[in-house]
């Protein structure tokens, strides 16, 4: 049964109230009530009479289909939106450019339902999803729906900057949690908060978590770890945000004698099996808030993701959004319903196992890389999962770490970013995600990569120059 959680809400969540207007929408569109009541422009008016997009097919012949030009093979899904519904699982344009429906239009709400049923089996019956405008907006409302100014968030010692700003603009705490190569540590966490000392600040309400491919460390929580903080959560009382951008780019564990192009396509029961577990597969009393995002899966410009929680949460999702985003774009609306509807469930689970097969060829190319350019003072572990690997160095290993860098680990950190910037390879220093509050006396450091952003070709130039730039700056030839 799932837990009142409304304790946790913030002052402006629990003030907000449902807007008179937007109430007064649920009679549009009846054939028997003249609707006088709001700046509703007549679908007429619309200068979109059809929409047509054509995409990929499956079955997926390319790793992800993306090799594949529908206009090129005649093999495509032909998505056609019109002002009126076309197939049943269609938005028609008339509806999603029109104001209203600020949870969501229910064609594209029903499919996210089934996907999530199908991936995550949340195991308690009062859950809903809602649509967003993408995970950084979804973070955004979640810390304006629980948090008041002075009050205190969970973070990973280093994690996504831009989502520590958000934060940070409306005068929150922060309490880092202690991570190694596997993620946050279960044991640092319990440890953290029975020795709280709520005199000093509010105990916290909220866990940010990304679980998996972390940004910016590339670390994978496993099922065991995910387990020991769900049960943390419950004994201490606190929300589990589950930013999971990232999710269905899980690769599996790097093997250095298997070409990632000849591992066998799995089944789809193989391919679910093999995922690890979310926080809301094991969310028994609704207190976990799971960000999904189609940014990472179909399109970064799409602007679309979903919230799953319980539904009296969600309820307060909604009247923020109603004064706020109002809803996601309805162009995007209709054609992600449009392309989905017309893959089917089966379809997009094809779609998602040739991407991890896309990910997972361009992970063991950069594994491969970094172990042919960097010097053996690099260290570094092939992520399970995500677009990012980090390189691990010891700063204390550089000659002149006492004398030049004061024995600064952040001094020899920023010259060996810049000589890599004047080499012709851009990587990011991992003291840019440092969480506020960060406690480290550490000497190693790390940078960021990703092998999302180029091909093959231009992957093995950039590790290469950035190899040298080490071994420069270090005074070593491997």
């Amino acid at each position: 049964m799932v837990k009142d959680l409304h304790h946790l809400l913030s002052e402006e969540s629990k003030g907000r109230k449902p807007s008179p207007l937007k109430s007064a929408f649920k009679y549009y569109g009846q054939d028997d009530l003249v609707f006088l009541g709001g700046g509703l422009p007549m679908s007429d008016y619309f200068p979109w009479e059809k929409i047509v997009a054509y995409s990929p097919a499956p079955p997926f012949t390319g790793a992800a289909g993306i090799a594949e030009k529908p206009s090129e093979t005649g093999k495509s899904t032909v998505t056609e939106l019109y002002k009126e519904q076309v197939e049943k699982f269609d938005v028609p344009l008339a509806r999603s450019l029109q104001y209203g429906y600020t949870a969501g239009q229910p064609e594209l709400l029903d499919f996210l339902k089934k996907h999530t049923e199908i991936i995550h089996h949340p195991p308690y019956p009062e859950w809903d999803t809602i649509v967003s405008i993408g995970n950084t907006e979804s973070w955004d409302s979640t810390l304006r729906t629980f948090c008041n100014p002075g009050d205190t968030i969970l973070v990973e010692e280093y994690t996504f900057s831009s989502a520590i700003e958000t934060a940070r603009a409306l005068s929150v705490n922060f309490a880092p949690v202690h991570m190694d190569d596997k993620g946050l540590i279960p044991e640092e966490l319990e440890k953290l908060l029975k020795n709280w000392d709520s005199s000093v600040k509010p105990f916290p309400k909220l866990l940010y978590s990304i679980s998996t491919g972390q940004n910016p460390t590339g670390s994978s929580l496993s099922n065991e770890r995910r387990k020991q903080i769900y049960d943390i959560a419950c004994k201490y009382d606190f929300v589990i945000i589950e930013d999971e951008p990232y999710y269905f780019l899980q690769m599996g564990e790097y093997n250095k004698n298997v070409e990632a192009k000849d591992i066998p396509t799995p089944t789809h029961e193989e391919f679910l099996n093999s995922l690890v577990k979310s926080f809301l597969s094991m969310d028994v009393e609704g207190r976990v808030v799971r960000l999904d995002s189609c940014s990472k899966v179909l399109a970064p410009g799409t602007r679309l993701g979903w919230i799953v929680a319980q539904k009296d949460l969600l309820e307060r999702y909604v009247r923020l959004h109603e004064v706020s985003i109002q809803t996601s774009s309805g162009f995007t609306q209709s054609l992600i319903a449009g392309l989905l509807g017309r893959w089917g469930q089966d379809g997009y689970i094809d779609w998602l196992i040739g991407l991890r097969k896309e990910y997972t060829i361009k992970r063991d190319f950069t594994t491969r890389c970094l172990e042919k350019y960097m010097p053996s003072l690099v260290k570094y572990d092939p992520p399970v999962a995500g677009m990012f690997f980090t390189v691990i160095i010891d700063a204390a290993k550089h000659p002149e770490f006492a004398t030049k860098y004061d024995s600064d680990p952040i001094k020899v950190e920023d010259a060996v970013y810049h000589r890599a910037l004047k080499a012709g390879c851009l990587m990011i220093p991992g003291s840019w995600f440092r969480s506020p509050n960060f406690e480290g006396s550490s000497s190693t450091f790390f940078f960021r990569g990703t092998y999302a952003a180029v091909d093959l070709k231009q992957l093995d130039i950039g590790l290469e120059r950035f190899g040298k730039a080490i071994k420069e700056e270090f005074g070593v030839t491997n």
